[in-house]
């Protein structure tokens, strides 16, 4: 089964998708299953992280945009802005795909952790991630 959630973002940062995802699984109706999570971006990825304390948040995107700087003398595609083609890089040192258990028809996350779209645009707007189910027993 694929449902595809749209997921609006105001800008670079990292946003909570946990629940939507859960409500996929849950309104499913699988017991056993694996859930593929998939972005449908170059700019941004997915990421599962703790969700207990904001500062592991913060200090994830400030390392990145260390490792990663907005310079467009160090880029050749700069055509939509200084920031993308840095996003495009951090996309791919990151994750556009994570797989996750279902067991008792709930997501087999760790009691700290969380799915997170990490948006690594300025710009505000809409992103697209597509919840697969496999199994369901």
């Amino acid at each position: 089964m694929n449902h595809e959630i749209s997921i609006p973002v105001d800008g670079q940062g990292l946003y909570d998708i946990t629940a939507r995802v859960a409500e996929v699984v849950a309104s499913s109706g699988a017991g056993e299953a694996l859930a593929t999570v998939f972005i449908r971006h170059t700019s941004a990825s997915l990421v599962i992280q703790e969700n207990a304390d904001p500062a592991v948040l913060h200090d994830l995107e400030h390392f990145l945009d260390r490792l990663v700087p907005e310079d467009e003398a160090l880029y050749t595609h700069v055509e939509e802005g200084a920031d993308d083609m840095p996003a495009h890089i951090k996309g791919a040192l990151t994750q556009t795909h994570l797989s996750i258990p279902v067991t008792g028809g709930r997501l087999a996350l760790g009691t700290w952790q969380g799915i997170f779209l990490w948006e690594h645009r300025h710009r505000s707007g809409r992103r697209s991630v597509v919840v697969n189910l496999l199994g369901g027993t």
